[in-house]
């Protein structure tokens, strides 16, 4: 039934939980499982001009993606299952939506839950992903 699931985490306890059931469920279907993590990156919010003089090196970005996946998995016995480990830089939102177009059948993730205000004002991620993503989305929280 699912054959991949996508996993983003953003090295919280909720996006935890939700690597624990996509693996419980991927150990089910014998499904692989791909760890996602973004890297913020201020540009992709808000443009060049308001993010003048935040800067991240590419090697920056790569050390610090490393240690977000190797972080998400600490303590969790992965068994048998297949992870593929990704990162990328950019919107949240946005990577994680193109990431599925590439043959996911089930994306797996958590949400904050920090309240209706502070999700009118700046938005969640997870109600980004619920609203475009072209498969099936599971909420842990």
């Amino acid at each position: 039934m699912f054959k991949r699931i996508l996993v983003p985490t953003d090295v919280s306890e909720a996006s935890h939980q939700a690597l624990i059931t996509a693996l419980q469920l991927a150990k089910q279907f014998n499904s692989e499982v791909e760890l996602f993590h973004v890297m913020y990156n201020p540009e992709a919010y808000w443009g060049y001009a308001v993010s003048y003089g935040f800067y991240m090196s590419p090697e920056q970005l790569e050390e610090g993606g490393d240690a977000a996946l190797e972080a998400a998995l600490t303590g969790i016995n992965v068994g048998n299952v297949s992870v593929l480990k990704k990162k990328t830089s950019g919107h949240p939102a946005s990577e994680i939506i193109e990431e599925s177009k590439r043959d996911f059948d089930l994306i797996v993730m958590g949400r904050h839950g920090h309240g209706p205000i502070i999700d009118t004002v700046i938005g969640s991620v997870t109600q980004r992903v619920l609203a475009h993503a072209q498969c099936p989305v599971l909420v842990v929280k």
